[in-house]
């Protein structure tokens, strides 16, 4: 029996998902000639979507500045929603088939992307040999930003920042090291904060996670901190430290490896400890699909291993 109500409410849907899909190209591309080319249609098709969309809700969803089309207020809000029901849309056409929805999106720093992550998407795709992960490396500025704007499904940070729209989890803990050559002068004693004040340093660059705590401990125990050099890679600034008479502060899963191979090592110092906590970050709007909520949990069982 078919309810008339429900078929009524059919009936009057005024959109479609190819105009959802034009909307979620022309926010990320910034134009409907951008996002023409990101789904394989025409720059008319794309605009005539877009127009219909926009005329079947009855508002604007961009702000025309030029050539540019910049999502207002109303795309802000329609953004998670429509990227919900695409995702859900994938589910469902893959539903009868060997093939899978789209990949699992998934953005880290640097630290987590380079050292704790590649093990585990290799542990995930082992066990789901038909599920995809495509891994986005930056900085926990640049993560947070691609978890805001929908740009990926599952963000992984390592500072404190964080945003309205973002739900934060922590996750593994983690602590930061002193780093230096292993023939620098203090390498067999233990360092006073004056030495500490008075050497060079060589540290991630502004927006990085692991800066942002550094200069918060450091600062605070040391009065001063003399910048040698930023470095936009942790692998940069451990082969400028062997090399150098200057001093590194990283994550202590960044540079494991290369203490026990006696590239570096871990400068010994009265300072308090820097422990920090890692966090997952996901938007707060955003449906979590079986594959995200999947990947988080075998995320959650390295937390619960103490590995990572």
């Amino acid at each position: 029996m078919i309810d008339k109500s429900d078929q009524y409410s059919f009936q009057r849907l005024r959109l479609n998902l190819r105009q959802l899909e034009v909307f979620l190209a022309t926010a990320r591309g910034g134009s409907t000639r951008a996002a023409a080319d990101r789904i394989a249609r025409s720059q008319s098709a794309a605009s005539t979507s877009l127009a219909e969309l926009e005329a079947a809700l009855g508002v604007e969803l961009f702000d025309r500045i030029g050539r540019r089309l910049l999502l207002n207020e109303n795309g802000r809000a329609l953004l998670p929603k429509a990227q919900a029901l695409l995702e859900q849309a994938a589910e469902v056409q893959a539903l009868f088939t060997d093939e899978h929805a789209a990949p699992l999106r998934v953005a880290a720093s640097f630290t987590i992307g380079e050292y704790l992550l590649p093990s585990l998407v290799a542990q995930w795709t082992q066990l789901h040999p038909k599920s995809q992960i495509h891994l986005r490396i930056g900085n926990t500025r640049e993560v947070i930003a691609a978890v805001v704007g929908l740009d990926v499904d599952i963000g992984f940070v390592e500072g404190s920042q964080t945003h309205s729209d973002l739900v934060v989890r922590p996750w593994l803990d983690d602590e930061m090291v002193i780093l230096a050559a292993p023939g620098h002068p203090l390498a067999d004693r233990c360092a006073t904060a004056r030495q500490l004040a008075e050497a060079t340093w060589v540290l991630r660059e502004h927006g990085s996670g692991t800066r942002q705590i550094a200069d918060e401990w450091l600062l605070k125990n040391l009065g001063q901190v003399r910048v040698g050099f930023e470095l936009g890679s942790t692998e940069a600034i451990k082969r400028v430290v062997a090399a150098s008479d200057g001093l590194g502060c990283l994550s202590r899963y960044a540079v494991a490896q290369s203490v026990a191979d006696g590239h570096l090592i871990e400068l010994q110092t009265r300072l308090p400890k820097a422990n920090r906590k890692l966090a997952i970050v996901l938007h707060r709007e955003k449906r979590l699909g079986r594959a995200t909520t999947d990947f988080l949990a075998h995320c959650r069982a390295a937390e619960q291993e103490g590995t990572g």
